[in-house]
């Protein structure tokens, strides 16, 4: 198990506990806030634990609310990226896979792909992006475009969780 390195969940009052984890899912502070009133204890003190907790409010939660949190995600190398809109940790994840470095051929294939995407799936795709280059982004997503709705719909989720997860290591 690993503790935060910044903080200590459990002694955050419910104003302080949203404000360090409300953006862990992505425009989403609903999950912190069902997260915190859960009740506060050592288990959430440790990385593993509050993410698990997390993961798990995520996965309970009814379709509605999961499908607009897959929504609130940003398109990879899409409009928002390259006009400056994603939130700090969007640009982040997306710059450290080299998306900033795309080629306008490459940029294209992207929009191409978000595009298909989004149509066939009605959501965008959703990928944990740290630790892959835009290569191997463009070949899952190649790959995963010909995935059902179900099947897609459940990636996103467990997609989600992964940023989730490395969203709450740097804290």
């Amino acid at each position: 198990m690993t503790a935060f390195q910044t903080l200590k969940p459990s002694t955050l009052d419910r104003t302080g506990f949203i404000e360090a984890f409300g953006d862990i899912y992505e425009h989403s502070p609903w999950v912190a806030e069902k997260a915190h009133d859960l009740g506060l204890d050592a288990s959430i003190d440790q990385i593993e634990g509050l993410h698990q907790r997390m993961s798990d409010i995520l996965l309970s939660a009814d379709h509605a609310r999961q499908l607009a949190l897959i929504n609130a995600h940003p398109d990879l190398a899409g409009k928002a990226a390259i006009q400056g809109e994603l939130t700090a940790a969007s640009t982040n994840e997306q710059a450290g896979a080299g998306i900033h470095q795309c080629t306008a051929e490459e940029f294209q294939r992207f929009t191409e792909l978000n595009d298909a995407y989004k149509a066939k799936f009605q959501f965008p795709f959703i990928m944990a992006v740290k630790g892959s280059n835009r290569h191997q982004i463009l070949a899952a997503f190649e790959t995963r475009i010909h995935n059902s709705v179900d099947t897609e719909f459940k990636c996103a989720l467990a997609e989600i969780n992964k940023i989730a997860l490395f969203r709450l290591q740097t804290l």
